[in-house]
């Protein structure tokens, strides 16, 4: 992976997880996501153990992105910007399309629950759709991670997980 550009913000590049990073990542998902496991389908993901990628603007950790390649699919198991608006998060997904079409992945997908609308829009605006809804999955995956919250963003009770793909 070499340094990226983005937007000709020249402080900004990505760089592989390296075992200096786990640490970080571990601190990073557990403030994020309530502890460093993340569950998706049913499936305990530990944040430290997965493969990814972090954005730097100069020196500072700004963002992180993990994902798992099984096979000939990516999934994107978490998504970090720390500075909103700034296209971490779009850099960070461009470098995942490029990783899985370098391994011959035939789609990417992710979960996501149905009260995160800003996840939502943002992947359906860089050509993912949605492709499953699970409903009350989440019921299932408190029993494996009791840090799940009942309420998400805005307010919106927590239950459902919904599944986004982008064909490769």
């Amino acid at each position: 992976m070499v340094n990226i550009n983005y937007k000709n913000e020249k402080n900004l590049h990505l760089k592989p997880i390296t075992n200096n990073d786990k640490n970080w990542i571990i601190e990073l998902i557990i403030k994020e996501w309530g502890s460093e496991l993340i569950i998706t389908r049913g499936k305990v993901h530990s944040a430290e153990n997965l493969q990814g990628i972090i954005a730097y603007e100069r020196n500072e950790r700004v963002g992180l992105s993990t994902y798992e390649i099984i096979k000939d699919e990516c999934e994107i198991i978490s998504m970090n910007s720390l500075k909103e608006n700034k296209g971490i998060g779009s850099m960070l997904l461009k470098e995942i399309e490029r990783t899985a079409t370098l391994k011959r992945c035939s789609r990417i997908w992710l979960i996501t629950t149905n009260d995160n609308t800003r996840a939502l829009r943002f992947y359906q605006k860089k050509g993912f759709t949605i492709s499953a809804i699970y409903l009350n999955a989440i019921k299932k995956s408190r029993v494996l991670k009791p840090e799940i919250p009942i309420l998400g963003e805005d307010g919106i009770t927590i239950q459902d997980e919904i599944e986004l793909e982008k064909r490769l």
